[in-house]
């Protein structure tokens, strides 16, 4: 009995986050959270055991990525990653719809158990690539160029329904900054003092910026607002005038039909 209410114990804490959780013994998969089978769209270990073969096979064979590709021979997956840096611990996995996505992996070994955790990076990991190639920066301003941000609208809109959020979009017109180099570049540095990492901002027009952000609910997207109106400029950009209009997305609404809305 008491075997019985520690396992669905740990079956209610894996189940409640958000990150694909896994559990190995002797090579072989003995435990998933929801979230793996949400993303492997199955019901049950059960399932999955019956649909999948060996869990490698689950890696795209990507050079940028760890795939079965680098592991020797009679070595397991799990010791060939752990011998890479913590930064370099990145799986890329195929959703249903055979759309990649990207992991961060993290591992623990716990007697002859393995567990294993795999976090969604797929969008902080193409912000990194390309604030690393700076090709989709704003030369001006620092932001995220408008033609990068509409190429990759439908990965972040992806991403966020994968982790169950809603998009919400600030439109923040700036007046007295169209050509000045510095004080575009010093609002972008304002604004950055304010939002959160994972949220971009863009530089929509030549006076304009777009900050794109996710949200659990409405209200949440108002705070935001709210802490962009409440932030004390610096010397510097004392005769800026910014206009904030907050625009969030309905439940059925894409991204796409998000950013018509946007004057």
């Amino acid at each position: 009995m008491k075997e019985n209410i520690s396992l669905n114990l740990i079956q209610g804490i894996a189940d409640l986050q958000k990150d694909l959780i896994a559990v190995f013994q002797n090579n072989e998969i003995i435990f998933i959270n929801s979230a793996f089978e949400k993303f492997f769209s199955v019901s049950s270990l059960e399932r999955y055991k019956a649909e999948f073969g060996p869990f490698v096979n689950n890696f795209v064979p990507h050079p940028h990525y760890f795939n079965a590709e680098k592991i020797n021979d009679n070595q397991n997956w799990f010791d060939a990653i752990l011998e890479l840096a913590p930064i370099d611990r990145i799986v890329s996995m195929m959703t249903q719809n055979y759309e990649p996505r990207a992991f961060s992996v993290e591992i623990n070994k716990i007697e002859e158990y393995v567990v294993a955790l795999f976090c969604d990076i797929t969008q902080t990991l193409i912000k990194r690539i390309m604030i690393e190639n700076k090709t989709n920066i704003d030369a001006k301003s620092g932001a995220y160029a408008k033609n990068y941000f509409l190429q990759v609208a439908q990965s972040y809109q992806d991403a966020a329904l994968f982790n169950e959020k809603i998009i919400s979009a600030i439109s923040i017109h700036c007046s007295n900054i169209k050509d000045n180099t510095d004080m575009l570049k010093e609002s972008v540095a304002h604004f950055k003092s304010v939002i959160r990492q994972d949220d971009m901002l863009i530089r929509w027009s030549d006076d304009t910026f777009l900050l794109i952000y996710m949200i659990d609910n409405i209200k949440n997207a108002q705070i935001m607002l709210d802490k962009l109106n409440s932030a004390n400029k610096p010397k510097e950009l004392m005769d800026v005038e910014y206009n904030f209009m907050l625009t969030t997305q309905n439940d059925s609404e894409n991204i796409n039909s998000l950013l018509r809305k946007i004057k």
